[in-house]
């Protein structure tokens, strides 16, 4: 432990002198990583239909600019269920060579947070290297931290994911991404890797916290990686098991949360009474389909993409001319380069990948906060948002009201969904919020809301003159929105509540908190 604890530390120290060297601008970095993705793919079916040896030929032969054209007007876009359909159902099936080289055995179930079909997303041999070294860097980058002890290094990581007992469908195996991440760890991080290789293989997700929970005090925890939700409500039962006040009382040399999936503000003030210090902070952009992006330097308002291994970026503007209200694609939208985008807008995100996607649209939506660095800030998802008339209320607005609500407040929010519903002829937003407060006035909660929203967004403020006519809210315990999560089975792992519920999901949502006699209406 102590020898592999003092490599981490030299590695360190040798990655901040490296950082320092000047790297090929971001543009660079993505013309190599998409010239090496058609070059490993070319001689499959994919790269044949659309010609994967004259796209690499406009990057190494052509003109400077034009191989990005070249790309646009070749390969079409797909989101998941065209490129499922056309071509990855035949991998999923066993046959080899269909958008990337070989037979794809690992398969990241996702049902994303506002489809219930469940998704298979590939995961390549090449993919899985691309992820740990991803992850490797991040390690690295925590060089930057100047306060972190040297022993730091030798300390414990927890990482609370799903399965590695991976489900067995003979001509491949599928699961949770953060499972078969686990499953495929270094030997040399082995002796570091908590909760080990018994207990992460458990499927129930309630035995799992059961069995972690009991052996947290044998533990020597220095970082904790995972869900903001899922790793609070573990801090919780192993602080009431112990009969302790934090969990630093438990994992006294706790200093570091690398957290991801969901903006960590709604949690971070219930999160912050379970330690007895502040934690260092790190967001990560862990996605089905790659590590796309973490925060590499302290008090960076946003993360660096990750523009040098296996991902090739596209931004879409998300407006009125590249989606319809439902947040679906039209066709033939406008696409960027990483180059091309500029800093505060929205865009949505195109991947190609070492795992087969192409010109994939992901479903996030993200805005640039410093272009230069590359840096990113997720804002939400295409179809998690709401514009019943016109008001284009995002997922960054809502964080953002509640934080600041709950702040005025003095209230605990961890999760919270909102529905768009019809209203006297016209429309209106129902709020259905969770606290851990007893007692909560409703009334002065709604109109706080409404306020803090009016000034987030201006298309908000002039539709609540017209035809947004009103807010509704509703008050709920959290469990009850945990709850609904394993009557899905979307308990732990990757999995995250949706802040939008559409369509069929409402009234699924409904049926759920009637008949488990939670208040259904303000």
């Amino acid at each position: 432990m102590a020898l592999v604890g003092s490599l981490l530390k030299k590695g360190i120290l040798f990655s901040n002198i490296v950082a320092n060297r000047k790297k090929a601008s971001l543009h660079q970095q993505q013309k190599k990583t998409l010239a090496k993705l058609l070059a490993k793919a070319r001689y499959t079916e994919f790269g044949e239909k659309y010609n994967f040896d004259e796209l690499l030929s406009s990057i190494l032969f052509g003109d400077k600019g034009t191989f990005y054209e070249e790309y646009k007007k070749t390969v079409p876009v797909f989101d998941y269920n065209k490129i499922f359909n056309e071509w990855w159902h035949r991998s999923l099936d066993g046959e080899k060579d269909i958008c990337w080289p070989g037979q794809i055995k690992y398969y990241a179930l996702s049902s994303g947070t506002s489809e219930a079909a469940t998704k298979h997303i590939p995961v390549t041999k090449a993919m899985s290297r691309a992820i740990q070294k991803t992850s490797i860097r991040q390690i690295l980058s925590l060089g930057h931290y100047k306060d972190l002890p040297d022993d730091l290094y030798e300390k414990g990581f927890l990482m609370l994911g799903g399965s590695t007992n991976l489900n067995n469908q003979d001509k491949h195996f599928e699961g949770d991404l953060s499972g078969i991440t686990a499953k495929q760890i270094p030997y040399w991080f082995r002796p570091y890797y908590k909760p080990g290789e018994k207990i992460a293989s458990q499927k129930d997700w309630g035995i799992k916290l059961e069995e972690i929970t009991k052996q947290a005090h044998e533990w020597d925890i220095g970082f904790i990686v995972g869900v903001p939700a899922w790793i609070q409500l573990l801090m919780e039962k192993i602080i009431a098991h112990y009969n302790v006040k934090t969990i630093h009382d438990i994992w006294p040399n706790l200093q570091v949360f690398a957290h991801g999936g969901v903006s960590f503000e709604p949690y971070r003030k219930g999160f912050e009474k379970l330690l007895s210090r502040p934690l260092i902070y790190i967001n990560t952009y862990l996605a089905s389909e790659g590590f796309i992006a973490y925060q590499t330097r302290p008090g960076a308002v946003g993360m660096e993409l990750v523009c040098d291994n296996g991902l090739f970026f596209e931004f879409v503007p998300f407006n009125e001319q590249n989606f319809d209200s439902e947040g679906t694609l039209l066709a033939d939208p406008e696409t960027l380069m990483v180059d091309q985008v500029e800093e505060g807008k929205e865009y949505a995100l195109l991947l190609s990948t070492c795992s087969g996607a192409w010109r994939y649209l992901i479903g996030d939506t993200v805005k640039f906060v410093d272009k230069q660095k590359g840096e990113i800030a997720i804002t939400g998802r295409t179809k998690h948002y709401l514009s019943l008339c016109g008001e284009h209320l995002s997922v960054d607005n809502m964080n953002k009201a509640i934080d600041l609500v709950s702040d005025e407040m003095g209230l605990t929010v961890k999760e919270f969904t909102v529905c768009g519903i019809p209203h006297e002829s016209l429309f209106a937003h129902h709020w259905y919020i969770g606290v851990e407060e007893t007692e909560v006035d409703t009334a002065a909660l709604k109109q706080k809301l409404d306020a803090r929203l009016s000034e987030l967004n201006d298309d908000y403020a002039i539709e609540r003159k017209h035809a947004l006519k009103d807010i509704f809210v509703t008050v709920l315990p959290n469990k009850a929105f945990y709850g609904w999560m394993e009557s899905k089975g979307k308990m732990g792992g990757q999995h995250k509540f949706p802040r939008v519920f559409k369509n069929f999901l409402i009234d699924d949502w409904k049926d759920f908190l009637k008949k488990n006699n939670y208040p259904v209406n303000q």
